[in-house]
């Protein structure tokens, strides 16, 4: 006979689909108003001057213009200084 006998059940398989996170939209590249700028999971980056934050903390483009990133240092409630990573269009 050819078959199986006793063929076990795997427990490999349980992979969870990809989020596609990430910088969609460069530093110097144009945005449109509305356009996703970063697709992220906490704040890493903060929204600037035309940027708001999503439901899901996504960073989107308010008007139409220029991406930019920058750095600024921001005091924290504890009294830490951090660098924080901003993203604006202009």
């Amino acid at each position: 006979m050819a078959h199986r006998k006793a063929g076990g059940s795997t427990q490999l398989g349980r992979d969870s689909n990809p989020k596609y996170l990430g910088v969609k939209i460069a530093g110097g590249a144009k945005a449109k108003a509305g356009a996703i700028i970063i697709k992220q999971r906490g704040t890493k980056f903060r929204a600037g001057e035309n940027v708001k934050r999503a439901k899901d903390d996504s960073l989107f483009a308010l008007k139409e213009g220029t991406v930019e990133f920058h750095d600024k240092r921001v005091t924290k409630y504890d009294g830490n200084v951090i660098r924080a990573k901003y993203v604006r269009v202009v």
